[in-house]
């Protein structure tokens, strides 16, 4: 496919993506646009001028009610939005409601209505356990039979941009408990999906019923505070070094835009429990980079994830408990088998053992204040043009008195 609006070579937002988001010009309302190369196409005034079907699910400042409408609506309009950019008759009619990203604000996609992040990567999973475990199994027992994860909360999930601040917390000291901000602030590079429709009380969606219940893919940096995580995270996981503060990618990348970077997961053994059985492959082929301070640090391979999108939905569900739209499900860090694949501070440091040497001479163990942290993705779509996700960024801030 080929589109008349000018796109840069390499570009991540070319028509074979088209990924949704908010956006608001200056003295305007926010709607819901779409991005196509360095330009955001603009969803309310193609429905205003008859171009596009709405029920004003585009003049509005967030993604979820045209989520919420169903992939019944959600492929024609993707069909449609494609024609208008790839059918030049239509140029002189669409080009006027295009605008340069530069030129306007980005906001929160969508609203959050719950929040569940998992554990998913073999290679996090085993690294932390190491670390957290050193004289155990680093897998505990359950970790290879069900997609592990923890509620988490959805009033702070953020967009990317939003200043990080240090948390206060309790942590371990030499002679009890200490309260005070965090000294081991940390990421977690993350992929995530949104639930676009919801789903029945007690009425379980199966594996397959993925593409019918998942709107799209965003990246998160999922915070992280590791003493006070430490302490706090038996039994029942974690709690304060997870709360206060997820940031998301502004751009919210359709499911059908991914469909060429499915790839096969890694083997499962045990073989899983019927319920999370796939009969297609639902590993994706999305390569992660994490910057510090302008510096990569790591490439974490999403394609290595244990546990999948539709096993990790289906798990979700499986008790009963009903989907929302605006559900945000988080994968867990991504990492891989070598150092500069891992997704985290944690295992890139060794909880801080091996510190790590940046190209302008400066180390880090933990974030410091005043450090920005930079996440991004790529995978590959149709014609070998590539994918993007955006960026999800953050810069952190001291903690508040």
């Amino acid at each position: 496919m080929k589109t008349w609006v000018p796109i840069l070579n390499g570009s991540g937002f070319g028509v074979n993506n088209l990924p949704y988001g908010v956006f608001s010009r200056r003295g305007e309302l926010p709607r819901v646009g779409v991005a196509i190369g360095e330009q955001v196409l603009d969803l309310a005034d193609l429905a205003a001028a008859g171009l596009l079907a709405d029920r004003r699910w585009f003049a509005a400042g967030s993604l979820n009610a045209f989520m919420a409408a169903g992939r019944t609506v959600w492929q024609p309009t993707r069909e449609r939005i494609i024609t208008l950019l790839t059918d030049v008759s239509y140029r002189d009619e669409v080009e006027p409601h295009l605008s340069p990203v530069a030129d306007v604000e980005l906001h929160m996609p969508f609203e959050v209505a719950d929040y569940v992040d998992f554990y998913s990567s073999r290679e996090h999973a085993t690294n932390l356990g190491r670390i957290l475990r050193p004289d155990s199994e680093p897998l505990l027992p359950n970790w290879r039979h069900m997609p592990v994860g923890y509620h988490g909360r959805a009033g702070t999930v953020v967009p990317s941009g939003t200043p990080v601040v240090r948390p206060y917390g309790q942590h371990r000291g030499q002679e009890g408990p200490v309260f005070g901000p965090t000294a081991k602030l940390d990421i977690e590079a993350e992929v995530g999906f949104v639930v676009g429709t919801p789903s029945a009380y007690a009425q379980p969606v199966p594996t397959a019923g993925f593409r019918d219940h998942v709107f799209g893919f965003v990246l998160i940096n999922d915070w992280s505070a590791r003493d006070i995580q430490a302490w706090e995270y038996q039994p029942l996981g974690p709690f304060l070094a997870k709360s206060f503060a997820t940031s998301i990618s502004p751009w919210v990348v359709p499911v059908a835009a991914l469909e060429p970077a499915r790839v096969p997961p890694p083997e499962q053994d045990p073989e899983p429990l019927p319920y999370l059985r796939c009969d297609e492959p639902w590993g994706l082929d999305v390569t992660l980079q994490v910057d510090l301070n302008g510096h990569v640090v790591s490439r974490p391979p999403f394609a290595g994830m244990y546990w999948t999108p539709p096993q990790q939905l289906a798990h979700t569900t499986v008790n009963g408990a009903t989907l929302h739209t605006g559900d945000l499900m988080g994968s867990g860090t991504v990492s891989g088998p070598r150092r500069d694949q891992r997704g985290s501070l944690i295992e890139l440091t060794w909880n801080g053992d091996e510190p790590l040497e940046l190209p302008d001479g400066t180390k880090r163990t933990f974030l410091e204040d005043g450090d920005t942290v930079r996440i991004q993705a790529t995978a590959p779509g149709l014609d070998g043009m590539p994918i993007g996700f955006g960026d999800v960024t953050g810069t952190i801030y001291p903690a508040v008195r």
